[in-house]
């Protein structure tokens, strides 16, 4: 049974209690991953339930290693002793292992002996943007060439001018080898170009941060009633009858996805100068929507992904979608202060305090079912410090920019 809601008096994110517990929970997520993440050979480990790196996860997939570099440059601007160690180990990966030399872009992955799948993805090369936007604003050197690098192949692969958003999925070869539009990986570039335009002041990043949100939000969302289609055809169509890999393109809504919209939308709303005027209220339908859909009203948690007609579909509760939940109501409760909006912000945390943060062994279970049980189902191990840190470290920043620039401005 899902405990009852108070009537919220100081918000939380005002609370210095409330504070200094998002600070240990972020400390203890540190400690969780640091201490052998690290592969000697390139990238980092996969971890299991302990923190102990699994042996037969031995390809490192390009968002994970690209994630990484960017959690701990959040570490660098913490202060935090050895976190540069971690940002230039994954630059180097991303540099020497993923790196296409002789056809330009990005493998998936790479083990010991070198590329293993070697598409380039979208995806994939999204948060390349991210990992070398926040290794620029920490100043490591090797930056400004991945930067420039990935702009580069964004604008001359994967971007399309027409609709304004990118293409999904290329060969090795650049060849293209599907039809698919994808707004997963649009989202996540919309988050690493604005992370660009912090780094760098370029407002080309930001103009296309804003032709994708107009697409994905202002057309497609608002016409399902605020609701996110996850899958197109090439004419950005909706392909509803898409069902593709399970974590990254499920069929159907992923009420998660409409909560991370729900802060980038507001982000990217204060970075352009406010000039897109209806962000606001597309980031608060969105942020409602997602609830009413997705939240389990008995259990608690969201439902990974419901039915066209809002049903659920997954039943199961992943940890990320909560991680946004609580980003996303961060970002509305400083625009708004509302009451309503300060009780969903602290349901998401109890929830992730009692159903998914693990006190014994350190990190968030990732997947539970439908009572709440951990199951391994999408996942070995702990596979991801990205989306919790982010979830702890959110709330103590302001909501004008990205969390890298916000640490950076308040830290001086």
């Amino acid at each position: 049974m899902e405990p009852q809601s108070f009537p919220p008096t100081l918000p939380w994110r005002q609370n210095a209690g409330h504070r200094a517990w998002l600070t240990g929970q972020a400390e203890a997520l540190f400690r969780f991953f640091e201490p052998k993440s690290i592969d000697p050979k390139g990238g980092f480990a996969a971890l299991d339930s302990r923190g102990e790196p699994i042996a037969a996860e031995t390809a490192r997939p390009l968002h994970a290693t690209t994630r990484l570099v960017h959690c701990f440059a959040i570490g660098m601007l913490l202060g935090r002793p050895g976190a540069a160690d971690f940002v230039d180990h994954g630059m180097k990966a991303i540099l020497t292992k993923h790196r296409d030399d002789r056809l330009g872009g990005y493998f998936w992955s790479f083990d010991a002996n070198g590329p293993v799948e070697r598409d380039k993805l979208a995806y994939g090369h999204a948060f390349v943007l991210l990992a070398a936007s926040s290794a620029k604003i920490v100043g490591h050197p090797d930056a400004d060439r991945l930067l420039a690098d990935i702009s580069e192949t964004l604008e001359g692969k994967f971007w399309e001018a027409s609709p304004g958003a990118t293409r999904e999925e290329f060969r090795e070869d650049w060849s293209l080898f599907s039809e698919y539009r994808g707004q997963n990986s649009n989202m996540h570039l919309t988050e690493a170009l604005m992370a660009a335009f912090e780094a760098t002041g370029e407002r080309s990043y930001i103009d296309k941060a804003e032709s994708i949100a107009a697409l994905i939000l202002g057309r497609n969302a608002r016409t399902a009633g605020w609701r996110v289609p996850e899958h197109y055809h090439a004419d950005w169509s909706v392909d509803a009858e898409y069902s593709g890999n399970v974590m990254f393109r499920p069929y159907g809504y992923t009420p998660g996805h409409a909560l991370e919209w729900a802060r980038l939308a507001l982000q990217l709303w204060a970075l352009g100068g406010r000039k897109l005027a209806w962000l606001p209220d597309a980031s608060r339908n969105l942020f409602s929507q997602a609830l009413a859909q997705g939240w389990d009203a008995v259990h608690g948690g969201l439902y990974y992904t419901t039915e066209y007609d809002g049903a659920p579909r997954v039943r199961d509760k992943l940890w990320w979608p909560v991680c946004e939940g609580i980003g996303a109501a961060h970002f509305l409760g400083a625009l708004e202060g509302d009451a309503e909006t300060e009780r969903h912000y602290r349901r998401l945390w109890d929830f992730a305090a009692r159903a998914l943060i693990d006190a014994r062994h350190g990190g968030w279970r990732p997947q539970l079912d439908d009572d709440l049980t951990p199951v391994e189902r999408f996942f070995a191990g702990k596979p991801d410090l990205y989306h919790a840190l982010q979830a702890c470290l959110i709330p103590l920043y302001g909501t004008e920019g990205s969390l890298t620039k916000g640490i950076q401005t308040t830290q001086g």
